[in-house]
């Protein structure tokens, strides 16, 4: 299974009652973090999360709300004693701006590998997560990431006994490796089903409507999704900035067919940002505002 956090929903600046946008996941003892806006340690604590077993952080742009938290964050990590690596991932220029920021934490106890996205669709593969980043439409570099946790199928027994594979190397083979015995070599293949439904989530911010996004979110669980502004006489101020209104979210949610949609991002402006949620639900009735802390646990589905 899938935790997932939405540490925060603020756009632009943080507000005492809002921390800005940031998306963190555990998986089989390893965290994900989706952007570092001033206040997401804080954001972390107060949801009960750790940031200490952080793998891996993207990174979708060098706009300030989305890493200017990041010195504080490593010096946090540092301090409570982190040794192991510790992964960035970002658009081109990742290694100037993260280098920028150390000026204020040149010292840490763990090495930071930084991986800089180099096309506009790219796959990486870490921690037991498959990080596909892709390019949006934001007046800077942005991309938006989908996390999946990929299923294996299911093991085949009556095929090893088929293949007479002793049942000692029957775990090798589920985990992915070749066994050479007797002069033959078998491979999970042989023995393994097809790939069942894993789980799929798409977190994008800072963008306009992109068919990258309705692509890579074709399908998701669920579909994290900025909406700067609600208020509809607003359209023209979000396609002058490069961000989508809460009604365009919808429709990227029920054009790609998400499951379910969190709209988050939205501007500091915007007042009563629950009123306007009827009005979304007849374009995409599975929408919900995006809340400070709201979690949930994505699971495999049952066969």
């Amino acid at each position: 299974m899938l935790d997932v956090c939405l540490l925060g929903t603020a756009g632009m600046m943080p507000l005492p009652y809002r921390y800005l946008t940031a998306l963190m996941l555990r998986y089989n003892g390893s965290s994900l973090l989706t952007d570092c806006g001033e206040g997401t340690q804080m954001a972390v604590k107060k949801a009960g999360w750790s940031f200490h077993p952080i793998d891996v952080i993207c990174f979708t742009h060098y706009h300030a709300d989305h890493i200017s938290g990041l010195p504080g964050m490593l010096l946090s990590m540092g301090n409570a004693e982190r040794t192991e690596p510790l992964t960035l991932i970002g658009p081109k220029g990742l290694k100037r701006v993260v280098t920028a920021l150390r000026v204020i934490a040149p010292e840490l106890p763990f090495e930071i590998q930084c991986i800089e996205i180099t096309e506009p669709e790219q796959v990486f593969r870490l921690h037991g997560y498959k990080i596909t980043a892709f390019m949006v439409r934001h007046n800077v570099l942005c991309y938006g990431y989908t996390i999946e946790i990929e299923r294996q199928g299911r093991f085949q027994a009556d095929q090893a006994l088929a293949y007479q594979i002793p049942k000692n190397y029957w775990g090798i083979l589920q985990k992915g490796s070749s066994v050479e015995y007797d002069g033959r070599t078998f491979t999970p293949d042989m023995v393994m089903g097809p790939p069942r439904k894993g789980i799929k989530l798409t977190y994008c911010t800072d963008t306009r409507p992109a068919e990258s996004l309705v692509k890579n979110a074709r399908e998701s669980d669920l579909l994290i999704c900025e909406g700067m502004y609600a208020e509809k006489e607003k359209l023209a101020k979000a396609k002058q900035y490069k961000h989508m209104t809460f009604y365009e979210a919808a429709r990227v949610a029920k054009e790609s067919q998400a499951r379910e949609l969190w709209l988050t991002h939205f501007s500091p402006s915007l007042v009563r940002a629950e009123d306007y949620m009827p009005k979304v639900r007849e374009i995409f009735s599975n929408a919900h505002l995006g809340k400070d802390g709201m979690t949930a646990v994505m699971k495999f589905e049952e066969e």
